[in-house]
């Protein structure tokens, strides 16, 4: 095959970061939006790669000493094939990157999706998410494995690292709004730093984390029966676990205040924290839209999504 094309969805965590990482569940859902990818023959005997952003370009050679991750990254995951041919791998981000939405996760599974079809391999959705793996410890050392799931498989599940994916059935779909803090958070840091108050302080942080695991639980009950309004309430309350985790910042706590108060039935910080994203609970599209036009008189780079259709 001269070409071959491959797509991976961003993810939201509706419910349960951090505590993921270390052995609770969480309530994922994927997006519509990710990143695409393209692999062709490559012009010479080496393998390399293009990643296109919002507003910047890396070409990067396979390498596992390449001075950038994305190098490390794509030649891990060439590692976990046999003997492959040298390729060209073009990556179009959809996603603002660091932003607490799977970007990399989005964009090894795209990688992977392509290499595949331009290989005739097939794999299934979870071996995907299983093989990526390989790409996600280079941007985040000890991932839980839940940006990859959901960017393989997407809809809506409950993920618990070690345990079988269980996809969650929603009666219909959720209409998010998702906001940009603008501040950027790195993943690896913000892993580093809860497992260094896990260490300091075992059975606070232990507690916190099974507190964390029973709104997951219930929220995977509203979501069953339709409840939002449970669902929201749920969602503000994990938000204020993550805060005493030291997770949010004054700007994403104007940005969830700001979405409170205009209608969002809940809301919260999504993915690592100390930057990056927020999300909020709408009761439908027309609420969702009056929640957007509240993130963006904030200035957030912000967007309606429906997840779990």
């Amino acid at each position: 095959m001269s070409t071959a094309h491959g797509a991976g969805c961003g993810k939201v965590i509706l419910l349960g970061e951090h505590s993921v990482v270390h052995g609770r569940p969480a309530l994922a859902a994927g997006l519509s939006r990710g990143a695409r990818a393209e692999v062709t023959a490559s012009p010479d005997a080496r393998s390399h790669a293009r990643f296109v952003f919002d507003t910047a370009e890396v070409v990067v050679q396979a390498a596992d000493d390449s001075d950038h991750p994305l190098g490390r990254a794509f030649a891990a995951l060439l590692g976990t094939y046999s003997a492959p041919p040298p390729v060209h791998l073009t990556v179009r981000l959809e996603l603002p990157a660091g932003a607490g939405l799977g970007a990399s996760a989005a964009m090894g599974v795209s990688a992977s999706s392509a290499l595949d079809a331009y290989l005739g391999i097939p794999r299934t959705p979870l071996e995907r998410a299983t093989q990526t793996l390989a790409w996600e410890r280079v941007f985040h050392g000890n991932p839980s494995g839940v940006d990859n799931t959901m960017a393989a498989v997407g809809g809506v599940a409950l993920f618990t690292r070690g345990e079988p994916l269980e996809p969650v059935r929603v009666r219909k779909p959720l209409v998010l709004v998702i906001g940009h803090s603008g501040e950027s958070s790195e993943t690896k840091q913000m892993v580093g730093l809860v497992a260094q108050q896990l260490e300091r302080e075992p059975e606070r942080i232990g507690q916190l984390f099974d507190a964390i695991a029973a709104l997951v639980r219930n929220a995977r009950l509203a979501l069953e029966a339709g409840d939002l309004r449970a669902l929201g309430q749920l969602m503000d309350m994990n938000h204020g676990l993550l805060s005493a985790l030291m997770l949010s910042t004054a700007r994403l706590e104007d940005l969830c205040h700001a979405a409170r108060d205009a209608g969002a039935l809940g809301a919260k910080v999504t993915g690592a924290g100390g930057g990056g994203c927020m999300v909020a609970l709408a009761a439908d599209h027309g609420a969702a839209h009056t929640i957007l036009a509240a993130l963006q008189s904030l200035g957030a780079e912000s967007f309606v999504t429906e997840v779990g259709a």
